[in-house]
């Protein structure tokens, strides 16, 4: 069914603040998981049904009309409204959730989330679910702008007063280094950081928390290190470290998710003071229910049996650097 020039959507309504609060059409496009002509339709049949022009368009980024800034205070109203009484229906009875819009860390792509999503559509048979992977502060954000109901996401300092958490998983930061680097002084920290300081280190992205919070630890413990490659993936990091390229430190979630780089390469514990994270599940505190819990219960032994198991079996160090919490 198409939406009628002349009616006001929630929709339209949900599409009118994402493109406000992004700035463009194609941000609010990529944040709600539509298309730039889909959005662009409904700020005109939105504009249509109010009488008024809301975004002056062709501003790099959209700028706000008069009439938008007074329908974006009343827009923000209507959603929270909407929002408010869809938890509470949720919280009556979860199996009636027509739609859930799940954030899952992108560490979780490939092994957690797919049995999960199967799993939650077996119980919720009516429901339509929209997943969004990414980086964790980006997750936070969405949440935080109620396009997300649940994140499971690294935790980020202090929870929000608006939020509940649910810890999942906590893991301890690891060295790789190339295959051969480490091999005997595997557990000879003063060893192991001496051959590490003779080459490069390859760098998670510093535009990342994780990044940054990897640069503020090798701050506290005064080492400076020389460093040619700052990148954002997994991937391309191990793919370096695997040819020679100079060593890195990453979690154990990170090296699961480039296992085929394993062979290649040597892995071992901060030769200094441990670092570590929690991967938690968090949502709106008190708009679900006991879903959020529910959910957590169920990521658990997924994590065990995808993450934690063979990490462990592949490094039996770690046994003291990831469980299940």
């Amino acid at each position: 069914m198409v939406d009628s020039p002349g009616r006001i959507t929630l929709w339209g309504i949900e599409v009118f603040v994402a493109t406000a609060e992004e700035g463009s059409i194609s941000a609010a496009a990529r944040r709600l998981g539509a298309s730039p002509s889909a959005v662009s339709q409904q700020l005109t049949n939105l504009e249509g049904a109010i009488g008024a022009a809301l975004l002056v368009r062709n501003a790099r980024p959209v700028v706000l009309t008069p009439a938008g800034e007074l329908f974006r205070r009343r827009a923000g109203t209507i959603l929270n409204e909407a929002a408010l009484a869809r938890s509470e229906l949720a919280m009556t009875d979860m199996t009636a959730l027509t739609r859930f819009r799940l954030g899952m860390i992108e560490d979780f792509e490939a092994d957690v989330t797919p049995q999960l999503l199967t799993g939650l559509a077996h119980e919720m048979s009516h429901c339509q679910f929209l997943l969004e992977t990414g980086a964790s502060h980006h997750l936070h954000d969405q949440l935080d702008a109620r396009a997300l109901d649940v994140a499971v996401a690294a935790e980020m300092g202090a929870i929000p007063d608006w939020a509940e958490q649910h810890p999942l998983l906590s893991e301890g930061f690891v060295v790789a280094a190339p295959r051969g680097t480490l091999g005997e002084l595997a557990l000879d920290h003063a060893g192991v950081l001496d051959r590490l300081r003779a080459m490069p280190l390859v760098q998670y992205s510093s535009r990342h928390y994780m990044g940054r919070q990897i640069a503020a630890h090798l701050a506290r413990q005064d080492l400076r290190l020389s460093h040619r490659f700052e990148l954002d993936s997994y991937h391309a990091i191990l793919a370096l470290v695997a040819q020679g390229a100079g060593w890195t430190i990453l979690t154990p979630l990170a090296l699961m998710r480039a296992r085929r780089f394993a062979g290649s390469l040597d892995v071992a514990e901060l030769p200094f003071a441990s670092l570590e994270r929690t991967i938690s599940l968090t949502a709106r505190r008190g708009e679900l229910g006991d879903m959020p819990a529910h959910l957590a219960a169920l990521i658990k032994p997924l994590l065990q049996e995808a993450v934690v198991t063979p990490a462990i079996a592949a490094h039996p160090f770690m046994a003291a650097h990831l469980r299940v919490l």
